[in-house]
């Protein structure tokens, strides 16, 4: 069953972005839908800020992709917003990115239904009159490892 919560302003957005990298022993995918203003852009700066990224975090709608090395679990941060179609995942190297050591944060998944594979985390973030609402749903052992790290 998802777990929901209520995030209510920026600050506690990029927290939880914060606690979720904090959550996460090794690499694996992570979608985070919601429509645009919603926060995923947001909580992936706060996931990157707790690492020491001061600057320069922004949605890479352009480039597609942003890699940020870590040790011992680096970053990549999708945004497939503009993506035409899930095939050009391919031309990503996406599969490149699919490590123990690669957390993969993927923006607008939906643009490639069917193309991403191994997802075991979902973020579903909506508008709330009190804020954001945030519904979270493992989908397979790795995914219910980080709720229970989340402390919810």
């Amino acid at each position: 069953m998802p777990e929901s919560i209520l995030i209510t302003d920026e600050l506690q957005m990029r927290h939880f972005g914060a606690q979720l990298i904090a959550a996460c022993s090794s690499g694996g995918v992570i979608a985070l839908h919601g429509e645009l203003g919603t926060g995923k852009t947001t909580m992936v700066r706060g996931a990157l800020q707790s690492l020491g990224v001061s600057s320069g975090v922004r949605s890479p709608t352009y480039t597609l992709v942003e890699y940020y090395e870590f040790k011992p679990l680096s970053i990549a941060h999708f945004d497939l917003y503009r993506l035409a179609d899930g095939e050009e995942l391919e031309y990503l190297g996406y599969r490149d990115y699919l490590t123990p050591d690669t957390l993969c944060l993927i923006e607008w998944p939906n643009k490639a239904e069917g193309y991403l594979k191994d997802i075991g985390l979902n973020l579903y973030l909506a508008y709330d009159e009190k804020g954001r609402r945030l519904n979270i749903e493992p989908c397979n052992a790795w995914g219910r490892e980080i709720v229970a790290g989340l402390n919810l």
